[in-house]
């Protein structure tokens, strides 16, 4: 259940933040002061069509309206090869992140991916040459199903290599020691093989 105090304390604060008088932002949403001051007091709280431009103003989602407050996400530092990967259903966006995050794209809310180790049959194919290593793929990479990134991480860094359909997956990136690759297959999901 919403409880206007809260919501009305976090329109109060990001207002604040934003550096806008209650005058300011009633003007941007078309509403009066009063009515501003109303939701701060928490006598009342925006109607659902105030909500997207209230928060495209606040510069929070609308969930975080709602809920009255802002959580902090839990630091998780050091090694890149725990990084969390998100990928849009509808446009196939990347997302890398370090640490916990809420994201969305294409107006939905995007889910983190596990992560399954491959086996035998599905890893890359993995060649060294000349201080590299060699990836490829007989994977078919047509328009319906494709391997859409390739991702090295070591504990300090992530290198993302975008890949394509209807090209064939082959590209070399320079060898790390302690490595962790991983790939997405738009049909299968998220994928792993350690490298030596």
């Amino acid at each position: 259940m919403m409880d206007n105090r809260k919501v009305g304390e976090l329109i109060y604060n990001l207002r604040k933040e934003k550096g806008l008088t209650q005058k300011q932002l009633a003007d941007q949403m078309n509403i009066s002061d009063r009515t501003i001051s109303k939701w701060e007091r928490g006598y009342g709280c925006p109607d659902v069509t105030l909500l997207p431009s209230l928060s495209t103003l606040l510069g929070v989602n609308i969930e975080n309206i709602l809920d009255g407050e802002l959580s902090s996400n839990e630091f998780v530092g050091g090694n890149m090869k725990k990084s969390s990967y998100f990928v849009c259903p509808s446009c196939n966006n990347v997302v890398l992140a370090t640490g916990d995050i809420t994201l969305s794209c294409c107006g939905r809310k995007l889910e983190r991916l596990e992560a399954k180790k491959a086996t035998d049959e599905e890893k890359l194919s993995i060649t060294e040459i000349d201080n590299e290593w060699s990836i490829s793929s007989n994977h078919p990479m047509t328009k319906d199903h494709y391997i859409s990134f390739i991702a090295v991480a070591t504990g300090d860094q992530v290198q993302i290599i975008k890949q394509y359909p209807e090209w064939g997956l082959q590209t070399r990136i320079p060898k790390r020691k302690h490595s962790k690759l991983l790939w997405y297959d738009t049909q299968f999901g998220l994928y792993y093989q350690i490298l030596s």
